[in-house]
């Protein structure tokens, strides 16, 4: 829901990227819940990732490229070591987390909180995506530029918060824009 508000709200510079896991899983990439099957779809994961940031960056003329997900998360989902699926993928953790200037990381909301589960790709229960929010915080955590987004019993809060941390990031050309009552703003 943030980033649909950001998507229709801030300038053109700002891309905001679909969540890789969901164009998987919807097209009927599997999921088995095996080792082998968790560690094949974040692989999978991972490449959509990287090519939909890649594109954002070089096609779209982004100036922020907001992700649902980062190629990090993918160690919260995979068995360890880490090592293994970053040697998978042909990287490390540290050029992973060196491809993000700034990572927003908003936690996730318990069920008393809200927690939904009306997307049909998302199968966690809340207290599963509690953990998953756990690991996905652990995997992130050498990040220099980190922001936390706690989770609210007000959703508008949470909102608001998130967009003041995107606003902080933005360059100084798209600093005067958006969001906006009026629609999206495109700056120069």
């Amino acid at each position: 829901a943030v980033l649909e508000v950001v998507r229709q709200s801030f300038c053109r510079h700002v891309v905001v990227l679909p969540e890789a896991a969901s164009i998987l899983f919807q097209g009927g990439f599997p999921r088995h819940d095996t080792a082998a099957g968790r560690t094949g779809a974040q692989r999978a994961i991972y490449r959509v990732q990287a090519e939909l940031e890649r594109i954002a960056v070089e096609e779209q003329q982004a100036a922020i490229v907001l992700c649902d997900r980062g190629t990090v998360d993918g160690l919260a989902y995979c068995p360890p070591p880490p090592e293994a699926f970053w040697a998978e993928v042909g990287t490390t953790h540290a050029a992973e987390l060196a491809r993000y200037v700034a990572v927003i990381h908003l936690r996730t909301p318990g069920a008393q909180q809200g927690y939904d589960r009306s997307n049909p790709v998302r199968r966690e229960t809340a207290d599963e995506a509690a953990l998953y929010d756990e690991r996905i915080l652990a995997a992130w955590s050498a990040h220099p530029s980190r922001t936390i987004i706690d989770s609210s019993d007000e959703f508008l809060h949470k909102l608001e918060r998130t967009l003041d941390a995107i606003r902080h990031e933005l360059p100084a050309c798209c600093r005067g824009h958006g969001p906006s009552r009026s629609g999206r703003d495109d700056c120069a």
